[in-house]
């Protein structure tokens, strides 16, 4: 999970640990069931923290619930980046966060549940994958390796598509997860302005192994 700077006595040790532990509580709900009715009692159970632990963190469920995506949306922009790390082409970056993303079904399927549910809101958010996404969209504009003009609005439609197949691959299992996300990432960077041949080359480069 995404983390910060290491807490400095034992004291903010042990709070944020507790804090995590109520976030990864949430983000199991989420992934679950979706199902934010969930009682407190039962979330600080799932959590093994006392029912009291919940208030010296958040004030309610919703800010608990928020605090969880937040969370995973940028556990997952931290998988991406890392896994693409050395790679300096706009467009094979697009390509390799379609095609990773599919693979993340099988191997963060937590993860990706919480993104098919919750990440429509979270498309133009100032974390996750987001605000990487939209960095690489302007320096593909800005080189002229994509056409469009507008990095904002390319981002609605890059992100409305890399929804849609996260809720493929998570409802289609049996379908090649690399295909589906190959041909999807070659109708987006053809959207960007690249041509055929050259989208089609791009989403077929190898791609970085999830496992390392």
């Amino acid at each position: 999970m995404p983390t910060s700077a290491p807490p400095k006595n034992r004291f903010e040790r042990r709070r944020a640990e507790t804090r995590q532990a109520l976030v990864r509580a949430a983000r199991q709900i989420l992934a679950e069931t979706g199902d934010t009715s969930a009682s407190i009692q039962a979330i600080a159970e799932r959590a093994d923290v006392g029912f009291g632990s919940f208030y010296n963190h958040f004030e309610s469920k919703t800010e608990l619930f928020d605090a969880a995506v937040t969370d995973a949306l940028e556990e997952f922009g931290q998988v991406i980046d890392e896994r693409v790390e050395g790679i300096d082409d706009p467009a094979e970056l697009v390509a390799a966060g379609f095609r990773l993303t599919a693979r993340m079904a099988d191997s963060h399927p937590e993860l990706m549940c919480i993104l098919r549910d919750r990440g429509l809101a979270h498309i133009h958010s100032d974390s996750g994958l987001a605000p990487r996404a939209l960095r690489d969209l302007e320096i593909g504009i800005a080189s002229g390796r994509f056409t469009c003009g507008n990095a904002t609005t390319a981002l609605s439609a890059l992100g409305g598509t890399l929804l849609s197949l996260v809720a493929l691959r998570l409802d289609r299992p049996d379908l090649d997860g690399d295909e589906a996300a190959s041909d999807l990432a070659e109708m987006v960077l053809r959207m960007l302005g690249l041509a055929a041949d050259d989208a089609h080359e791009v989403t077929r480069r190898p791609l970085p192994d999830l496992a390392r």
